[in-house]
């Protein structure tokens, strides 16, 4: 079975993190390049544990359809979504959150995706050379994403500054 593993340091704390992952608006802003979409299940705001989502994309010249089901969900610490219906014959996306021991402003996200694809033989060799590359990069530029978004954000006051009267 494929498995893709991924790590990010994201300039934010593990629960701004977490909710972000789980935010369908920001998803579907992380992916505009595909057209992601939400169009069943919980299409705006934050998932939880045991809702669904179905997203629209278009992927390699197909419009693509996929629901997935957060199946495990434990803030800050990590949220599993796994596919209900789509084109995987599995698909299962672990999402790890923790601090960054080298700087305690920021996160360390682990993401671990396990799928096959269907067709047998066939689709075990277009995972291997076609997919599981493509997907890498997909969930990269996404993370990439997510990093520079939350980067942007105002964090907490600084204490310092604000004892100071600064």
């Amino acid at each position: 079975m494929p498995r893709i593993e991924l790590t990010t340091v994201v300039p934010a704390a593990p629960e701004t993190v977490f909710d972000a992952c789980l935010d369908v608006d920001t998803h579907t802003e992380s992916m505009g390049a595909s057209g992601e979409r939400a169009i069943g299940g919980v299409t705006a705001g934050r998932l939880t544990a045991g809702e669904a989502v179905t997203w629209e994309a278009r992927h390699f010249g197909l419009r693509w359809r996929m629901t997935v089901r957060i199946t495990d969900h434990r803030r800050p610490h990590g949220f599993t979504d796994e596919q209900v219906s789509g084109p995987f014959g599995r698909w299962r996306h672990e999402h790890r959150f923790t601090p960054d021991p080298a700087d305690s402003s920021a996160t360390v996200m682990r993401d671990v995706i396990d799928f096959t694809a269907p067709m047998g033989p066939l689709g075990r060799l277009v995972a291997s050379l076609v997919l599981r590359p493509y997907l890498r990069r997909l969930v990269a530029r996404r993370n990439a994403y997510l990093a520079a978004t939350l980067a942007d954000l105002p964090g907490p006051p600084d204490e310092e500054a604000h004892r100071d009267g600064r």
